[in-house]
């Protein structure tokens, strides 16, 4: 991997918008990688618009966009000067899908585009952004955005994204892209999004630079697969996350039959990855999961890894995109010994294992979860279904089970799922007034006490790092 010289510390990039482009460029700028989320771009972009756009940073980097035709159309239909009024809705926008509309394609690649350059502003070290593999549908909008953008590395895990090599040569070399999506059905097995630059553009993007990819995996067997089945020097290093690391976590793979749907996973020995036999694969790997200290990260390298990966640690720092007043709640209980995190094997309607924190108001509390009205409009965790003749429909877990149920979804699916859209929306303070958030963190927080004088204090992102490498 030819970067200047590889980070000791690789920032995670979370939830929507918790890893800003303020966190990832800080981090940055100290040496070690910074991370932009990818998740939901698009909403966090025109409902930051549409409140008045706080400190002008779309409207400064979208000028840089080079199809200027598509910005000002965004900016015709979101902006507002000065902010909608409090208590006022807020716009929607197209939903996803095989055939997106010119308008989602263009506020997915702009969305993608503009928190790339926000990030790298003021400094050249690399940039990289972080993907889903469960939210496939928009990939290939949004790493076309992400690319012309000048993005650094890409990082994807929640998934197996074994066509991510591809669609990067794809990209960068100006050629039509294609994704191939899974659709739940008998007919139809998949269905492919595919994009035209040329035709889109009214011509193809050009010196684009190629990005380095870091697939987030969590066995041997992976590291192993990517290797097999990707064009040689394609995947260019392993982010290893082990169960305890925030957010979404790899199934077990041994599932006890008897155990309750609701109980939480368990771990054994076919989880554990084999460090030695990881650093015998000749490429660099990085530790992701309850790693935030200087000993784990000595630990990490003496084991082969190149560093580690650090989510929550961050996450509760002042660069973050948390909310403030909740990010002080959370490192308060954290600092006290007061805050649970539980692994919940329900709330994600993706079916993966999601971490979540258990703080007032946030739908982690059994009240707040049953108080609320079950919803889907925002689309990003729909499953792609089979719908008579062989058309496609899509369908979510989460949202009201009577429409889950008539799009042909399995009862037994519905009971404690979440609507993780518009919870971590209204984490990151963009989110409908109606709609709880969902907060997810590693079990990791005995940094809290290291950085913190005491439980209302605080840190920043150097503070976090000059910790770390101590």
């Amino acid at each position: 991997m030819s970067m200047r010289k590889l980070p000791e510390i690789i920032q995670g990039g979370m939830g929507v918008n918790i890893s800003s482009p303020e966190l990832a460029k800080m981090v940055s700028k100290l040496g070690q990688q910074g991370t932009v989320s990818g998740t939901a771009l698009e909403w966090l972009m025109v409902r930051s618009l549409q409140m008045g756009d706080p400190g002008e940073h779309f409207r400064r980097v979208l000028a840089g966009f080079p199809f200027q035709s598509m910005v000002k159309e965004i900016m015709e239909k979101f902006y507002v000067k000065g902010g909608i009024p409090k208590n006022t809705p807020f716009k929607g926008i197209p939903h996803i899908g095989f055939h997106p509309s010119h308008l989602f394609i263009a506020l997915v690649i702009c969305a993608n585009f503009a928190v790339v350059r926000m990030a790298k502003e003021g400094h050249d070290n690399p940039i990289s952004i972080n993907y889903l593999e469960k939210i496939a549908l928009p990939h290939v909008h949004a790493l076309y955005g992400a690319i012309m953008g000048g993005v650094d590395i890409i990082t994807m895990g929640a998934g197996i994204p074994l066509q991510i090599p591809g669609l990067i040569s794809d990209i960068v070399e100006g050629n039509e892209c294609s994704y191939s999506v899974p659709v739940s059905g008998t007919n139809i097995k998949s269905s492919a999004i595919k994009f035209s630059p040329g035709e889109f553009f009214g011509e193809i993007p050009k010196d684009l630079k190629k990005p380095k990819f870091i697939p987030i995996i969590s066995s041997n067997l992976l590291a192993n697969l990517f290797l097999k089945r990707s064009p040689e020097g394609s995947v260019d290093g392993f982010v290893v996350e082990e169960p305890t690391a925030g957010g979404h976590n790899a199934p077990p793979r041994r599932v006890d039959p008897g155990a309750a749907p609701d109980a939480p996973p368990v771990y054994g020995e076919k989880d554990r990855v084999d460090y030695h036999e990881m650093a015998k694969l000749g490429i660099p790997f990085w530790i992701g999961g309850s790693n935030a200290s200087p000993e784990k990260l000595r630990h990490a390298r003496s084991v082969g890894a190149t560093g580690i990966q650090a989510g929550t640690i961050f996450a509760l720092a002042e660069e973050s995109g948390m909310v403030p007043e909740l990010r002080a709640k959370l490192r308060k209980s954290g600092y006290d010994g007061e805050l649970n995190i539980r692994t919940d094997s329900r709330i994600s309607p993706t079916g993966f294992p999601f971490k979540l924190a258990e703080v007032d108001g946030s739908i982690a509390e059994s009240t707040v979860y049953d108080g609320r009205v079950r919803i889907c409009n925002k689309g990003l965790l729909v499953t792609p279904y089979e719908k008579e003749g062989e058309r496609i429909g899509y369908r979510c877990s989460a949202e009201p089970e009577e429409k889950f149920i008539q799009k042909g979804g399995n009862p037994d699916e519905v009971a404690g799922r979440g609507c993780l859209c518009n919870g971590l929306l209204a984490t990151a303070g963009v989110g409908d007034e109606v709609e709880p958030p969902i907060v997810t963190l590693g079990d990791d927080l005995g940094f809290l006490r290291k950085l913190m004088k005491h439980n209302a204090g605080s840190y920043s992102a150097k503070d976090a790092i000059n910790y770390l490498l101590s």
